[in-house]
């Protein structure tokens, strides 16, 4: 049960973070996984993490276009605009 609160916790955290921000901190969880998986030692996962982390930001680094916004229309699609 706690770990269940826990994951939704972080979950909520990270919805307030910016694309760059989630996407880094994804790369970071999936680097960690596969660096832990891969050496089967705590360094590898670190190692694993440091370079997921940044790949994952630098990703979602291009997805924040500046000066483009993301508009709902009435139907509850969501579409891309320069910003007036």
């Amino acid at each position: 049960m706690k770990k269940m609160l826990l994951a939704g916790v972080a979950a909520l955290m990270l919805t307030g973070c910016t694309t760059a921000e989630q996407t880094g901190v994804g790369g970071a969880a999936v680097g960690a996984a596969v660096g832990g998986l891969a050496t089967g030692r705590v360094g590898g996962a670190l190692a694993g993490a440091a370079v997921g982390g940044a790949a994952g930001y630098l990703i979602g680094r291009t997805a924040d276009r500046p000066g483009w916004c993301r508009y709902r229309d009435q139907y509850g699609r969501t579409y891309e605009a320069r910003c007036s």
